[in-house]
């Protein structure tokens, strides 16, 4: 039997965490929800432009500029194993974790939401999944 993986589930595949003060595009509604930890999406691509629109804001809310500081702030070591999640999103990128991506950039954001997915889900994204979230922000 093979189990699918809760953010796959929740077609939520960067495992956002439940916000009530977030109301996302695409987003279940609150009477509907199964999942309280995590946020739940009517579809994946609602769920990879949640974790685009995250990531961007990361950049220009919270000045992260380096994957290092996106994965730090993503998954912080309290919750997750942080130095091994970078290098996990490094190697899928296959870029160094000093590397400085533009969130304004379509290709090196995609990349990054499908590195970020493949890690929390265990399989490849699907890349025209997370250009038509990109093609919705």
């Amino acid at each position: 039997m093979t189990t699918t993986a809760r953010g796959l589930r929740n077609n939520n595949p960067g495992n956002i965490r439940n916000r009530d003060d977030i109301n996302w595009k695409g987003e279940v509604k609150k009477s509907n929800k199964k999942d309280f930890s995590f946020e739940e999406f009517n579809d994946i691509v609602a769920g990879y432009r949640a974790l685009l629109m995250q990531l961007r804001a990361y950049a220009k809310r919270h000045g992260c500029k380096t994957i290092k500081d996106y994965i730090n702030r993503f998954a912080p070591p309290m919750e997750n194993n942080t130095s091994g999640y970078i290098k996990r999103v490094c190697k899928i990128m296959n870029v160094g974790a000093m590397y400085v991506p533009d969130p304004d950039d379509k290709t090196i954001m995609i990349a990054m939401a499908a590195a970020i997915s493949e890690v929390e889900n265990g399989v490849p994204a699907n890349m025209a999944d997370i250009e038509k979230a990109w093609d919705d922000i």
